[in-house]
């Protein structure tokens, strides 16, 4: 499976870009990453930071993420390991990370919703990019709704 991994981009523009929504990205050298629900190589959350490894993929550290702004602040206070969250929310998220990797360099959008369909993500049209162009009003439509994007659909850099 060749989707982009942390080692591939520049981890100080990726820790500033977090940093913008008071994440701290913590790299671990650990076979285990605190934090992970899913396991394995994907990134995990603890409170304000978030952990991968070098062999994390990118897309995993945005989605975690964006559950973290997607969520609500009462939600944040205890977060460890499981963002938990709505149909809704989850929806948000996944058009966040698609949003959030544009403003990375060498990552991009089209590069996150290859990455996404290569992972295994299942949207009801067949592909992360036809959901994205095609049936994600909802999802935007929630980020909008919690000042997490602009009327242009930029990330605000606000939490909810």
């Amino acid at each position: 499976m060749d989707v982009l991994l942390v080692n591939g981009i520049d981890r100080i523009d990726l820790a500033e870009l977090l940093a913008r929504y008071g994440l701290d990205l913590r790299l671990v050298a650990t076979e285990t990453i605190p934090g992970s629900y899913w396991g394995g190589r994907e990134a995990g959350l603890s409170g304000s930071r978030l952990y991968a490894r070098l062999d994390t993929p990118v897309h995993s550290v945005l989605h975690e993420a964006a559950h973290y702004v997607c969520m609500s602040a009462e939600r944040r206070v205890g977060l460890d390991t499981d963002a938990g969250g709505d149909h809704a929310e989850e929806n948000g998220v996944c058009y966040l990370q698609v949003l959030l990797a544009d403003e990375l360099v060498g990552v991009g959008r089209e590069r996150m919703l290859r990455d996404m369909d290569a992972w295994g993500y299942t949207f009801r049209l067949g592909s992360a990019g036809a959901w994205f162009r095609e049936d994600a009003e909802d999802a935007r439509r929630y980020l909008l709704d919690h000042g997490l994007i602009d009327a242009d659909s930029r990330p605000t850099f606000a939490c909810r």
